[in-house]
């Protein structure tokens, strides 16, 4: 089959077959290439997509990048489920087989640090959100203010307590990190979201990824769901497991996917 040669991940060579019906960017079943002690998932992709121009125009295009994005992170996930994959970013393509190898013989000693630092591990996502703003209006006097005063006195009451409410929640997120820490190999603290963007609702305190061993992952998410009634006004939520997008990145790792991806022009 002609075209270009789109590369999800990088990984050890392993025997689990994915699922049958597995299909990868374009529609295209991904496949294995194997060079030295490693493999990349690949699949074709037509190259009318993928030049340089156009992916600046699909970039633009979100259902195009949202489909594309679906496609690539479900050959992730997939692989996720059997084996330890070492992700490379969207649209990481390259102009044939050889391409791909020359990649991987470049990169091969950070893969396989990266590898090694990652295998049999996942990752976990655990955020924090503050869901209200302190009092609740059935916790307020009833009636309208019957002053000025009186409405200063209110104002002043929900201010108080947010600050306690966010206090509470500030402090309960570190707990719950120090604790989660414990458990995990490594961690990652990100920015907090952005309620605008994420369309999440409340606050958002806490933004960690866990880096955890598959075994002690059942134990991980019991301790996740013991706490999350442990604090009134607070929310917890966890999402994994995850290939260890957050964690790649040391050793040359993720700066290998990067500079894959800057060799598309050069490989398409």
């Amino acid at each position: 089959m002609s075209g270009l040669r789109y590369v999800y991940a990088v990984c050890r060579p392993f025997d689990a077959a994915l699922q049958s019906q597995l299909t990868g960017v374009a529609g295209d079943p991904p496949r294995m290439l194997r060079h030295h002690g490693l493999v990349a998932v690949v699949s074709h992709v037509p190259e009318a997509d993928f030049t340089e121009e156009s992916l600046k125009a699909h970039l633009e295009d979100l259902d195009w990048l949202a489909a594309t994005a679906r496609a690539h992170q479900q050959v992730i996930d997939a692989l996720t489920a059997v084996t330890t994959p070492l992700p490379l970013r969207l649209a990481t393509v390259f102009r044939d087989d050889s391409g791909v190898r020359v990649m991987m013989e470049e990169r091969e000693r950070d893969f396989l640090r990266t590898l090694e630092r990652l295998d049999g591990r996942v990752e976990w996502g655990v955020k924090v959100y503050v869901e209200g703003g302190g009092r609740s209006e059935a916790q307020e006097p009833p009636g309208k203010p019957a002053s000025g005063r009186d409405y200063l006195l209110r104002r002043r009451m929900r201010t108080r307590a947010s600050e306690d409410l966010w206090q509470r929640a500030e402090e309960f997120a570190g707990r719950l990190h120090e604790t989660l820490s414990d458990r995990a190999d490594d961690t990652r603290l990100h920015a907090p979201q952005n309620p605008q963007l994420s369309g999440a609702a409340g606050r958002n305190v806490l933004n960690a990824a866990y880096l955890v061993r598959r075994d002690l992952s059942e134990e991980f998410v019991e301790l996740v769901d013991r706490t999350k009634d442990d604090a009134p006004g607070i929310r917890v939520e966890l999402t994994g497991p995850w290939a260890a997008y957050s964690f790649a990145g040391e050793n040359g790792g993720e700066n290998a996917g990067e500079n894959a991806g800057e060799n598309d022009g050069e490989g398409s």
